[in-house]
């Protein structure tokens, strides 16, 4: 029975530092997910004013009497057939995350499986180790990976590792660019997000509203047309790139702090029922020292 108490006691104790561990990492990542937030609102406020500049653009050039967008970023895929099809998708550097590193590798190869069913190739290109991990244990090629960016996310080395992708769909190796993974909707609740950002296809609706910027940009019809929108077509594929990494971290942060809440939690709840174990081992052992004693007492008489 002694050896049966200590056992608990051993259990408790090693549950209870696991609880501090777990309580720790919780606040660590309660004060990485508070920046990581504000990351991704100034990310998606940047994000949307250059949507805005960019569709005045696109309207100040269909005003001047350029009806048709002659540029490679703008491929109708209806009009052209879709054979290769890259996936670029964001996963997390470090775990201990529940779900959240599953769920976006579960729809990327949702995904692989759609388009292999209409004989259309996929390529993947990853981001963050746990995806790197995944594919590499399961075997499948990934055409482009890298590491430590998910977790520190960087304009210019997000740009760089995009790169390829666009030069690829610009000269016709694949025919569509989606950015797969999962993004901040709240502090409680990740949003699993598929994007297609190759090739653009222009909101008409849009165009035909009156411009918002008045007088920032001014476009003649002389004016060489389709290098602007390549320019800025192109800072807009980068920047939807910088701006997964920022939601992904946000979320990752968001999905790490439920984690080890819900650890901590059942934690407490396991310390406690090892507790209620321990007592009653312990009472049972009392008891039975007690029997003992009493009957050692009745032999002596």
């Amino acid at each position: 029975m002694a050896n049966g108490l200590k056992e608990i006691r051993k259990k408790i104790s090693s549950v209870n530092n696991t609880k501090k561990t777990t309580r720790a990492m919780k606040l660590v990542s309660t004060s990485k997910l508070k920046k990581a937030e504000e990351m991704a609102r100034r990310a998606r406020s940047f994000a949307d004013k250059l949507n805005e500049v960019f569709y005045d653009i696109m309207s100040r050039i269909k005003q001047s009497g350029l009806t048709n967008i002659d540029s490679k970023f703008f491929h109708n895929t209806e009009s052209h057939e879709i054979k290769v099809v890259d996936i670029i998708f964001v996963t997390a550097d470090k775990g201990l995350c529940g779900g959240f590193n599953s769920i976006t590798m579960k729809e990327v190869l949702r995904l692989r499986d759609e388009y292999q069913n209409k004989k259309i190739q996929v390529r993947f290109r990853c981001v963050g180790k746990k995806g790197n991990a995944f594919f590499a244990f399961n075997k499948i090629k990934l055409e482009d990976s890298i590491s430590d960016l998910s977790s520190s996310p960087n304009y210019e080395r997000s740009s760089e590792f995009v790169e390829s992708a666009v030069n690829d769909f610009l000269e016709g190796k694949t025919q569509e660019v989606i950015i797969v993974h999962n993004g901040f909707k709240n502090l409680i609740s990740q949003e699993l997000k598929s994007v297609k950002i190759l090739p653009l296809i222009p909101d008409m609706s849009i165009l035909e509203k009156p411009s918002n910027i008045s007088n920032v940009l001014n476009i003649y019809p002389e004016d060489e047309e389709n290098l602007i929108l390549d320019e800025l077509a192109k800072k807009y594929v980068e920047y939807n790139m910088y701006y997964a990494l920022v939601d992904s971290l946000a979320a990752e942060h968001s999905a790490r702090m439920q984690a080890m809440d819900a650890a901590t939690n059942n934690a407490t709840e396991l310390v406690k029922t090892l507790t209620i174990s321990y007592n009653k081992a312990r009472q049972e052992a009392i008891t039975t020292e007690l029997v003992e004693i009493n009957a050692g007492a009745e032999a002596m008489k």
